[in-house]
């Protein structure tokens, strides 16, 4: 039997939540609407101010998403500034306006040719849940 060709990496422990909110830099919020005739929501995960590699796999039949070609790595852009999951069928993509604006207000995203001025990149996709 052969020796392993180097020790094995180690399994790190889960942080204090066991979640997104557990890893440096990303800030996650999230909002529920669940009154009669709605249960909706959105969930919105922001990266550091440099941005963070993604990827995607999208599946199933009618796939509902937004700038989610721009994390393939043929393509220019390395990284992005937040992501954003939502309810609402194509309705949810709408919620990926709202950070974009906030983050351009913060002046984080894509450096364009005109000085000072930001486009920034926010995958989304959404989930069909209008009943």
């Amino acid at each position: 039997m052969s020796e392993p060709l180097s020790d094995p990496v180690p399994v790190p422990a889960p942080g204090p939540t066991n979640s997104l909110v557990d890893v440096t830099g990303l800030r996650v919020g999230h909002c529920t609407r669940d009154e009669p005739g709605w249960l909706t929501g959105v969930t919105v995960v922001v990266a550091p101010d440099d941005g963070v590699v993604a990827g995607v796999d999208v599946r199933g039949g009618g796939p509902g998403t937004r700038e989610t070609d721009l994390l393939d790595p043929r393509n220019l852009v390395d990284r992005v500034n937040a992501i954003v999951l939502g309810g609402g069928s194509a309705f949810g993509l709408a919620a990926a306006e709202g950070v974009m604006a906030a983050l351009a207000d913060d002046g984080l995203g894509w450096p364009t040719a005109e000085p000072g001025q930001r486009v920034p990149i926010v995958p989304s996709a959404i989930r069909f849940d209008l009943g």
